[in-house]
């Protein structure tokens, strides 16, 4: 289930037009969607596309409405590393291109479907779409990532994200130097009124905060600098948003970047290199770790240090 406030960007828009845009379908498929019953505002199902909303009104989706959408099968063919399972969490290290889970556009190939091939019993916890996940990085994200494997571990994870107790830490490479060494970055992320299909600081969006520190900056033209982020929300595409916003945007962004170069990059420097979270069985602290993917350090080792 996807669901989303009303922006003002999108304020008097019919509800068919805004599902097209939650999930980035036609708007046929959306209204297939409208008309199935997999619709819900403000907590009821609506069935009339052509109903304009309100800015404020909540939009839920059931994705597995889409008319063709079947149930992810698993598929040993997907890679992607683990780098901790027991039978109440997997831990995985997701690759750069590999989609989390099924949707528009990926239907298959994801995340999910190799994980299924490993780990039958996931079919049964949350979503039937996504099961077992509880918080996403985006497809040219790499970095660690958490899996319910019971329903009790799912609600204690999800617990931990909405409370934000599960700490995240991201390193990014960004062009520029900022002029703190540390800061926290505090602007509401939302839909952008330019282009609704993608995310910017705006003054009716969600409350996001990102603290950075910069670890290592760098001579070269434009003086890259590595920092690291550590998430204390955790919005749609924040730390590629809080980042540009500050005139800071990721190395390799085709979204945020601001046309600057990539150095060679097909991606966004962007890797969750560190996971901490509770436990959901023991009730202990635990933290999991990942090094820099090759094609990241291999920028880095390319750059010469101040």
């Amino acid at each position: 289930m996807i669901e989303e406030e009303v922006p003002a960007a999108l304020a008097g828009e019919r509800l068919d037009r805004i599902v097209a845009l939650m999930l980035d379908v036609s708007r046929s498929a959306a209204q297939s969607v409208v008309d199935s019953g997999g619709v819900c505002v403000d907590g009821l199902t609506e069935m009339v596309g052509r109903l304009r909303l309100v800015e404020g009104q909540r939009v839920s989706v059931d994705e597995s409405h889409l008319p063709g959408v079947d149930l992810p099968s698993p598929d040993p063919g997907v890679e992607f590393g683990v780098v901790y399972a027991d039978e109440w969490i997997i831990v995985v290290d997701k690759p750069a291109g590999l989609v989390v889970h099924p949707g528009a556009g990926n239907p298959d190939g994801t995340l999910v479907n190799g994980l299924l091939a490993s780990y039958p019993g996931l079919e049964r916890i949350g979503d039937p779409v996504r099961p077992g996940i509880v918080h996403r990085l985006d497809a040219g994200s790499t970095g660690l990532l958490v899996v319910a494997r019971t329903e009790e571990a799912r609600e204690a994870l999800i617990e931990q994200f909405v409370d934000h107790s599960a700490g995240r830490t991201y390193l990014a490479l960004v062009w520029g130097l900022p002029e703190a060494p540390h800061g926290v970055i505090d602007a509401p992320v939302g839909r952008s009124q330019r282009d609704p299909m993608r995310m910017a600081v705006v003054a009716d969006g969600r409350g996001a905060r990102t603290e950075y520190e910069v670890l290592q900056s760098f001579t070269d033209r434009g003086h890259p600098t590595l920092l690291e982020c550590r998430l204390e929300t955790g919005r749609t595409h924040q730390i590629r948003v809080h980042l540009s916003s500050i005139g800071h945007p990721l190395i390799g962004d085709p979204w945020y970047g601001q046309r600057r170069p990539t150095l060679g990059l097909d991606r966004p420097f962007l890797h969750a290199s560190r996971l901490e979270l509770t436990h959901p069985g023991s009730g202990e602290r635990v933290s999991f770790d990942s090094p820099v993917p090759a094609d990241l350090r291999g920028v880095l080792d390319s750059l010469t240090p101040s």
